[in-house]
């Protein structure tokens, strides 16, 4: 455990957060603006949700394949190159003038985008004692927060005024402004690369063995169900209201809005809570309570849009509340001599898992003759129902403080019965 002050600890979580706000805006910035892409490119509801898991598919392989390697560099090092080719990704993004180029633009960035959220994870790991570590994690997933206060709504503003590809411009911008800030902030971190680091003929199988232990295929089951409930709905609901409900895009920052400012707060709360009466607990409770407002968006009736604006809070902070616990909760599976490995893997089972939602979403969606998107009804009980089936399966991932003791209490016996 590398040792820092308390003031630096804090600039670095900031700093962290910081450079997931940017890789979940540009991941998040993208659903608001599908009335205009869809629009701009003429493609339906199915080929958008492509869009979106191209993202997500490229960012899990990526991280799939970053297990093999993202324990042999300083995580330094690795989060600033990675970083500067993720600004260039969105570059790529914003000049894009066919679906077929945004389509690899957004599986470049996705790329990209796995790798980082594996090493910003992984920092978290190395930096944060265990006991502090939910808050810490609290903090990283502030970044959700500050997308939907901030970012999202500014794309969409952006996107109203000039065009969809302004936010990606928007991007690139503040990406080349946090570079420069963590090629200060952000410490060596080399203390792992002091252990031998195994060939590949070593690597490979070992990356076998991480994916086969029984403690961690429990851990990446939960990740894979969760994020698949969670994006079988979001990306489609500003398509929803803009196409059935008539709200005008414009209007869509006003909503994210809303709910961020809500999310800023609640996130860093919700991590205190699993800290003191723990991660599996408080996961299910926010888990459960989270699907009124999952079916209440999929069946949403004509309402007037403030409120619209008075229900997003209460979706986002629930569907926000339910990840901060399950994150932590991950964090405590794996070794620490392991943990940059299972982070990676299991940040590509998450984004798998969020491709495959918004696929599988997308299948689930058709277009009426008048112009409005059917069937969103139907994704909202698929959604509870794989919700449903991990608050049951979460009792299974078991954190290796958990099993410390029981391991300490059977060697005491031994002990005692010689």
């Amino acid at each position: 455990m590398y040792s820092i002050s308390t003031r630096h600890e804090r600039r670095l979580l900031w700093l962290l957060a910081l450079t997931q706000f940017t890789i979940i805006m540009d991941f998040m910035v993208m659903m608001p603006l599908g009335p205009q892409i869809m629009r701009a490119f003429h493609i339906a509801p199915a080929a958008f949700a492509t869009a979106v898991s191209a993202y997500s598919w490229c960012s899990g392989l990526s991280g799939l394949f970053a297990a093999t390697y993202i324990d042999r560099f300083d995580r330094r090092r690795l989060l600033l190159c990675v970083y500067a080719l993720f600004a260039l990704s969105n570059l790529g993004c914003a000049l894009a003038d066919s679906f077929p180029l945004l389509l690899v633009a957004r599986a470049f960035a996705g790329i990209t985008g796995g790798v980082l959220g594996s090493v910003i994870m992984a920092i978290v790991g190395d930096v944060i004692p265990v006991q502090r570590r939910g808050a810490a994690t609290g903090t990283i997933m502030t970044a959700f927060s500050l997308a939907a206060i901030a970012g999202v709504p500014a794309g969409v503003m952006l996107g109203a005024r000039f065009n969809w590809a302004a936010p990606f411009f928007l991007l690139v911008v503040l990406s080349v402004l946090i570079w420069l800030a963590g090629s200060r902030l952000v410490p060596s971190l080399a203390e792992h690369l002091d252990r031998r680091q195994p060939t590949l003929s070593e690597v490979l199988p070992d990356l076998w063995r991480l994916l086969s232990n029984p403690r961690h295929l429990n851990a990446f089951a939960l990740t894979f169900m969760m994020m698949v409930a969670h994006m079988l709905v979001i990306p489609f609901i500003s398509p929803v209201l803009v196409a059935n409900h008539g709200v005008a895009p414009q209007q869509l920052s006003w909503l994210y809005m809303a709910g961020g400012a809500a999310t800023f707060f609640t996130a860093r709360l919700v991590g205190r809570l699993a800290d003191r009466f723990g991660t599996q607990r408080v996961f299910r409770i926010a888990a459960v309570l989270s699907f009124l407002p999952v079916l209440f968006v999929t069946h949403l009736p004509d309402l007037p849009f403030y409120a619209l604006v008075m229900f997003f809070p209460c979706f986002m902070v629930l569907m926000s509340g339910r990840m901060v616990p399950m994150q932590a909760l991950l964090t405590t599976v794996p070794e620490p001599s392991r943990r940059g490995a299972f982070l990676s893997a299991n940040s590509a089972l998450q984004a798998l898992g969020t491709g495959s939602g918004a696929w599988l979403g997308g299948l689930m969606l058709g277009t009426s003759p008048s112009g409005q998107i059917v069937g969103y009804g139907t994704v909202g009980w698929v959604a509870v129902a794989i919700a449903l089936a991990s608050v049951m399966w979460a009792s299974r991932v078991r954190g290796l403080q958990r099993d410390a003791p029981a391991a300490e209490m059977l060697r005491g016996e031994a002990v005692g019965e010689s």
